[in-house]
Protein backbone atom coordinates (compact mmCIF):
# COMPACT_ATOMS: atom_id res chain seq x y z
CA UNK A 1 0.00 0.00 0.00
CA UNK A 2 2.81 1.96 -0.34
CA UNK A 3 1.72 5.44 -0.82
CA UNK A 4 -1.69 4.74 -1.09
CA UNK A 5 -3.93 8.13 0.57
CA UNK A 6 -6.31 6.34 2.69
CA UNK A 7 -9.20 7.19 4.70
CA UNK A 8 -10.16 5.80 8.48
CA UNK A 9 -13.41 7.09 9.84
CA UNK A 10 -13.38 6.44 13.34
CA UNK A 11 -10.14 5.71 13.59
CA UNK A 12 -8.89 7.29 16.74
CA UNK A 13 -9.47 3.95 18.84
CA UNK A 14 -10.33 0.37 18.68
CA UNK A 15 -10.83 -1.35 15.25
CA UNK A 16 -10.31 2.05 13.08
CA UNK A 17 -6.72 2.76 14.60
CA UNK A 18 -5.56 -0.81 14.47
CA UNK A 19 -6.48 -0.74 10.90
CA UNK A 20 -4.81 2.68 10.91
CA UNK A 21 -1.58 1.48 12.29
CA UNK A 22 -1.73 -1.66 10.30
CA UNK A 23 -1.62 0.62 6.85
CA UNK A 24 0.97 2.37 8.26
CA UNK A 25 3.17 -0.69 8.39
CA UNK A 26 2.67 -1.57 5.06
CA UNK A 27 3.61 1.85 3.23
CA UNK A 28 0.11 3.83 2.88
CA UNK A 29 -0.72 7.67 4.22
CA UNK A 30 -3.16 7.54 6.64
CA UNK A 31 -6.09 10.41 7.00
CA UNK A 32 -7.71 9.71 10.94
CA UNK A 33 -11.41 10.67 11.21
CA UNK A 34 -12.92 11.17 14.09
CA UNK A 35 -15.98 12.82 15.92
CA UNK A 36 -15.13 13.97 19.26
CA UNK A 37 -11.72 12.52 21.56
CA UNK A 38 -9.23 15.19 19.68
CA UNK A 39 -6.37 13.62 22.42
CA UNK A 40 -7.44 10.37 21.40
CA UNK A 41 -6.82 10.79 17.38
CA UNK A 42 -4.04 12.65 17.64
CA UNK A 43 -2.04 9.84 19.79
CA UNK A 44 -2.97 7.55 16.45
CA UNK A 45 -1.34 9.75 14.27
CA UNK A 46 1.81 9.98 16.28
CA UNK A 47 1.71 6.60 16.27
CA UNK A 48 1.59 6.29 13.07
CA UNK A 49 3.59 9.03 12.22
CA UNK A 50 6.52 6.81 14.44
CA UNK A 51 6.30 4.47 12.05
CA UNK A 52 7.59 6.26 9.23
CA UNK A 53 4.07 7.04 7.54
CA UNK A 54 2.58 10.43 6.78
CA UNK A 55 -0.82 10.99 8.89
CA UNK A 56 -3.37 14.24 9.84
CA UNK A 57 -6.69 14.18 11.56
CA UNK A 58 -9.97 15.36 10.62
CA UNK A 59 -12.68 15.92 12.92
CA UNK A 60 -16.27 15.09 10.92
CA UNK A 61 -19.67 13.70 11.89
CA UNK A 62 -19.91 11.17 9.66
CA UNK A 63 -23.66 11.19 9.66
CA UNK A 64 -23.97 14.49 8.71
CA UNK A 65 -23.40 15.75 4.81
CA UNK A 66 -21.91 19.46 5.31
CA UNK A 67 -19.57 17.63 7.47
CA UNK A 68 -18.46 14.78 5.14
CA UNK A 69 -18.10 17.34 2.24
CA UNK A 70 -15.81 19.39 4.47
CA UNK A 71 -13.41 16.65 5.00
CA UNK A 72 -13.46 15.21 1.68
CA UNK A 73 -12.58 18.64 0.37
CA UNK A 74 -9.87 18.94 2.85
CA UNK A 75 -8.41 16.06 1.39
CA UNK A 76 -8.57 17.01 -2.01
CA UNK A 77 -6.78 20.65 -0.99
CA UNK A 78 -3.52 18.45 0.77
CA UNK A 79 -3.58 15.53 -1.41
CA UNK A 80 -6.03 15.85 -4.74
CA UNK A 81 -7.26 12.28 -4.26
CA UNK A 82 -7.83 9.26 -2.34
CA UNK A 83 -7.22 5.89 -3.19
CA UNK A 84 -8.73 3.66 -0.06
CA UNK A 85 -11.65 4.75 2.09
CA UNK A 86 -12.62 2.55 4.78
CA UNK A 87 -16.34 3.18 6.74
CA UNK A 88 -15.34 2.36 10.14
CA UNK A 89 -17.02 4.46 12.35
CA UNK A 90 -20.22 2.94 14.25
CA UNK A 91 -21.81 3.27 17.46
CA UNK A 92 -24.12 0.69 19.81
CA UNK A 93 -26.90 1.17 22.23
CA UNK A 94 -28.19 -2.24 23.44
CA UNK A 95 -32.04 -2.41 24.91
CA UNK A 96 -34.38 -4.51 23.71
CA UNK A 97 -36.67 -3.75 20.67
CA UNK A 98 -39.76 -2.60 22.50
CA UNK A 99 -37.73 0.08 24.56
CA UNK A 100 -35.77 1.45 21.72
CA UNK A 101 -36.43 4.51 21.54
CA UNK A 102 -36.38 7.14 17.78
CA UNK A 103 -33.70 8.74 19.29
CA UNK A 104 -31.69 5.47 19.64
CA UNK A 105 -33.08 4.48 16.29
CA UNK A 106 -32.11 7.27 14.18
CA UNK A 107 -29.12 8.13 15.89
CA UNK A 108 -27.59 4.41 15.20
CA UNK A 109 -29.02 4.23 11.73
CA UNK A 110 -27.94 7.64 11.08
CA UNK A 111 -24.04 7.14 12.10
CA UNK A 112 -23.87 3.35 11.12
CA UNK A 113 -25.58 3.52 7.55
CA UNK A 114 -25.85 6.89 6.51
CA UNK A 115 -22.43 7.80 7.62
CA UNK A 116 -21.21 4.80 5.62
CA UNK A 117 -23.59 6.35 2.66
CA UNK A 118 -22.02 9.82 3.07
CA UNK A 119 -18.37 8.76 2.89
CA UNK A 120 -18.54 6.10 0.22
CA UNK A 121 -20.37 9.02 -1.93
CA UNK A 122 -17.66 11.67 -1.44
CA UNK A 123 -15.40 9.33 -1.73
CA UNK A 124 -16.36 7.99 -5.41
CA UNK A 125 -16.66 11.25 -6.27
CA UNK A 126 -13.05 11.67 -6.59
CA UNK A 127 -12.24 7.57 -7.33
CA UNK A 128 -13.75 7.66 -10.91
CA UNK A 129 -12.30 10.78 -11.95
CA UNK A 130 -8.91 8.37 -11.61
CA UNK A 131 -7.61 5.96 -14.19
CA UNK A 132 -7.20 3.27 -11.30
CA UNK A 133 -10.16 3.12 -9.38
CA UNK A 134 -10.11 2.56 -5.83
CA UNK A 135 -10.96 0.37 -2.80
CA UNK A 136 -13.95 0.95 -0.56
CA UNK A 137 -14.25 -1.24 2.54
CA UNK A 138 -17.64 -1.24 4.88
CA UNK A 139 -17.09 -1.67 8.32
CA UNK A 140 -20.48 -4.45 9.03
CA UNK A 141 -20.86 -6.85 11.89
CA UNK A 142 -21.21 -10.25 12.27
CA UNK A 143 -24.47 -9.62 14.06
CA UNK A 144 -25.49 -8.07 10.39
CA UNK A 145 -25.89 -11.20 9.11
CA UNK A 146 -27.18 -13.84 12.21
CA UNK A 147 -28.94 -11.16 14.29
CA UNK A 148 -28.59 -10.32 17.74
CA UNK A 149 -31.38 -9.70 20.86
CA UNK A 150 -31.26 -6.56 22.70
CA UNK A 151 -29.36 -4.67 19.45
CA UNK A 152 -31.96 -4.34 16.48
CA UNK A 153 -31.21 -1.30 14.88
CA UNK A 154 -27.67 -2.04 15.63
CA UNK A 155 -28.00 -5.34 13.20
CA UNK A 156 -30.38 -3.32 11.27
CA UNK A 157 -27.87 -0.76 10.64
CA UNK A 158 -25.21 -3.90 10.00
CA UNK A 159 -27.44 -5.46 7.57
CA UNK A 160 -27.87 -2.84 5.52
CA UNK A 161 -24.24 -1.62 5.11
CA UNK A 162 -23.70 -5.26 3.23
CA UNK A 163 -26.74 -4.83 1.02
CA UNK A 164 -25.40 -1.27 -0.08
CA UNK A 165 -21.76 -3.04 -0.56
CA UNK A 166 -22.75 -5.46 -2.38
CA UNK A 167 -25.46 -2.63 -4.78
CA UNK A 168 -22.48 -0.37 -5.20
CA UNK A 169 -20.13 -3.05 -6.00
CA UNK A 170 -22.30 -3.65 -9.01
CA UNK A 171 -22.52 -0.19 -9.81
CA UNK A 172 -18.92 0.73 -9.55
CA UNK A 173 -16.65 -2.07 -11.07
CA UNK A 174 -16.96 -0.62 -14.37
CA UNK A 175 -14.52 2.96 -13.26
CA UNK A 176 -12.66 0.11 -11.42
CA UNK A 177 -13.42 0.29 -7.92
CA UNK A 178 -14.02 -2.13 -5.79
CA UNK A 179 -16.49 -2.83 -2.34
CA UNK A 180 -16.45 -4.86 0.23
CA UNK A 181 -17.61 -5.25 3.59
CA UNK A 182 -15.71 -6.95 6.19
CA UNK A 183 -17.99 -8.65 9.02
CA UNK A 184 -15.27 -8.70 12.52
CA UNK A 185 -17.18 -10.87 15.27
CA UNK A 186 -16.40 -10.55 19.24
CA UNK A 187 -13.58 -8.41 19.22
CA UNK A 188 -11.53 -7.17 22.04
CA UNK A 189 -13.12 -3.38 21.60
CA UNK A 190 -14.39 -0.70 24.60
CA UNK A 191 -17.63 -1.53 22.53
CA UNK A 192 -17.20 -5.03 23.74
CA UNK A 193 -16.45 -4.38 27.13
CA UNK A 194 -19.87 -2.36 27.47
CA UNK A 195 -21.66 -5.34 27.53
CA UNK A 196 -21.95 -7.45 30.85
CA UNK A 197 -19.20 -9.66 31.62
CA UNK A 198 -21.29 -12.92 31.86
CA UNK A 199 -22.89 -12.22 28.28
CA UNK A 200 -19.15 -11.68 26.89
CA UNK A 201 -18.31 -15.32 28.42
CA UNK A 202 -21.42 -16.89 26.60
CA UNK A 203 -20.59 -15.00 23.58
CA UNK A 204 -16.97 -16.32 23.89
CA UNK A 205 -18.03 -20.08 23.85
CA UNK A 206 -20.12 -19.76 20.69
CA UNK A 207 -16.99 -19.04 18.79
CA UNK A 208 -15.12 -21.98 17.44
CA UNK A 209 -11.81 -20.75 18.82
CA UNK A 210 -13.29 -20.00 22.25
CA UNK A 211 -11.84 -16.67 22.40
CA UNK A 212 -12.60 -13.29 21.56
CA UNK A 213 -10.44 -11.85 18.80
CA UNK A 214 -8.18 -8.30 19.02
CA UNK A 215 -8.41 -5.32 16.98
CA UNK A 216 -5.04 -6.35 14.99
CA UNK A 217 -6.27 -9.47 13.61
CA UNK A 218 -9.02 -7.86 12.05
CA UNK A 219 -6.96 -5.42 10.61
CA UNK A 220 -5.28 -7.95 8.91
CA UNK A 221 -8.22 -8.70 6.83
CA UNK A 222 -8.89 -4.76 6.27
CA UNK A 223 -5.17 -5.07 4.64
CA UNK A 224 -6.50 -7.84 2.43
CA UNK A 225 -8.79 -5.97 1.10
CA UNK A 226 -7.48 -2.79 0.92
CA UNK A 227 -4.11 -4.06 -1.17
CA UNK A 228 -3.76 -5.50 -4.57
CA UNK A 229 -3.91 -9.15 -2.87
CA UNK A 230 -7.96 -8.70 -3.59
CA UNK A 231 -7.76 -6.89 -6.77
CA UNK A 232 -10.38 -9.74 -8.44
CA UNK A 233 -12.17 -9.20 -4.91
CA UNK A 234 -15.39 -6.93 -5.21
CA UNK A 235 -18.71 -6.92 -3.45
CA UNK A 236 -18.04 -9.80 -0.82
CA UNK A 237 -18.56 -9.76 2.99
CA UNK A 238 -15.31 -10.93 4.80
CA UNK A 239 -16.01 -12.22 8.15
CA UNK A 240 -13.44 -12.44 10.73
CA UNK A 241 -15.42 -14.17 14.03
CA UNK A 242 -13.76 -16.82 15.12
CA UNK A 243 -16.12 -19.62 13.62
CA UNK A 244 -19.41 -17.75 15.41
CA UNK A 245 -21.39 -17.81 12.08
CA UNK A 246 -20.51 -21.37 11.60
Amino acid sequence: MQGKITLITGASRGIGKAIALEFAKNGATIIVNYKENEQEAAQTVQEIKKIGSDAFSIKADVSKVDDVKKMFNLIKQRYGLIDVLVNNAGILKNNLVINTTEEDWDNILDTNLKGTFNCLQEAIKMMMIKPHGGKIINVTSSVGIYGNAGQVPYCASKAGIIGLTKSAAKELGEVGITVNALAPGLTSTDMLYSLREDLIDKLKGQTVLKRIGSPEEIAKGALFLASDLSSYVTGQVLVIDGGMII
